[in-house]
């Protein structure tokens, strides 16, 4: 696998139409069409009421009125998930995450089967990722989350936790004290001090499991982006594949829109695939000119600097999410290992080093070559 710097077009999911509210405009007729899709209507539509970001669709559907049904009921099971993963908020007549971490040290709670379903992927994903992808890790995770706002708030605050502080967390947080009776669905902590953290799966996996409802009530061509988190479903009516742009961690936020900014490192097809990227220019405070990230190391419980950012593509959307967290906090060599190791599975990693990329062997194939 080596090195390559690569430069690419400004990908679809800044284009105009992306956050436009919902219009048509369908496939070229000079293009092959998949009979299908035939007298399909591009649309898309956008909320912000979920996952704490910007949700956009863009698909095509046989008329506005099915196009509207299939968007009313994706954005409903979108809240219903944003609802019960939230580890901040409690709601009513909902036994959410933050309901389990208030009360699953003292006895087991019954979840949801959706719940149940996120928490099992994510111990088996724990081993998959050697420990690196932990939603056990709460506890310092808070940590970090209460010094990265206060910073926020008032850089005047900004500070590192102490070792000593991280060190004392991090005893509680063992993912084999999280006990699932899935036949019961229930969770229960067998460390009271244990907190839950999904951030590393609980978008992709939603993402997914939403997309797989639309696709059983027929939905056939659509892009899904949950904060950036890609899901395709299908290909469009001229049978192209779907694109993602993968954004450039090397620039400054302000950078970001003009295509000539190098905003996107690179552009990605997609068709039933996932595209999931984890990096360090997000969610951040600096102090004494060093980025301090949320993506922390649960081995040196600090933020993992062996990369500006990792990309995932594979059909599954948690399963992407789950990867791209713990790539980044592994070293190379054994993050292409991990993948090389998994089936339909590709990464790319940007490391610190500005414009130096690193592909798996099969990531270029999905690449949208510059015209």
């Amino acid at each position: 696998m080596g090195k390559r710097v690569v430069s690419f077009v400004l990908s679809l999911a800044v284009c105009a139409g992306l956050l436009s509210g919902c219009g048509g405009g369908g496939a070229s007729s000079s293009t092959p069409q998949d009979p299908e899709l035939a007298g399909y209507e591009r649309y898309t539509v956008s909320w912000f009421d979920v996952f704490d970001t910007v949700t956009t669709v863009i698909g095509y559907a046989s008329s506005q009125e099915e196009w509207d049904r299939q968007m009313e009921a994706l954005h409903a099971d979108l809240v219903e998930y944003h609802q019960l993963y939230d580890i901040y908020y409690s709601y009513s007549g909902v036994t959410n995450l933050r309901d389990v971490n208030a009360q699953a040290g003292q006895a087991p709670v019954t979840v949801d089967a959706r719940i149940m379903g996120l928490l099992t992927e994510a111990k088996s994903m724990h081993e998959t990722t050697g420990g690196k992808m932990n939603v056990a890790f709460g506890a310092v995770l808070k940590i970090w989350h209460d010094y990265r706002e206060a910073a926020l708030d008032d850089p005047a605050r900004a500070a590192v936790p102490s070792m000593e502080e991280l060190e004392a967390a991090a005893e509680h947080c063992n993912i084999d004290d999280l006990i699932l009776d899935e036949e019961a669905s229930t969770v229960y902590f067998a460390d009271p001090e244990m907190q839950l953290d999904v951030g590393s799966v609980g978008k992709g996996y939603a993402a997914e499991m939403v997309a797989r409802a639309a696709e059983e009530r027929g939905l056939k061509s659509a892009l899904i982006s949950v904060g950036g988190n890609l899901r395709s479903i299908g290909h469009k009516p001229d049978r192209s594949r779907w694109t993602g742009g993968i954004q450039n961690p090397w620039t400054t936020t302000a950078d970001l829109v003009p295509a000539e900014s190098g905003g996107y490192v690179a552009v990605v097809e997609v068709e039933d695939m996932s595209l999931v990227t984890s990096g360090n220019y997000q969610r951040y405070y600096e102090l004494d000119g060093v980025r301090y990230h949320h993506l922390i190391d649960p081995d040196t419980l600090m933020p993992a600097n062996y990369y500006s950012a990792v990309s995932v593509l594979a059909p599954d959307s948690g399963l992407a999410d789950c990867l791209s967290t713990g790539l980044y906090c592994m070293p190379l060599e054994e993050g292409q290992a991990l993948v090389e190791s998994l089936e339909d599975v590709e990464a790319m990693w940007m490391m610190n080093e500005e414009d130096e990329v690193v592909y798996s062997s099969g990531f270029e194939a999905h690449l949208k070559q510059a015209s």
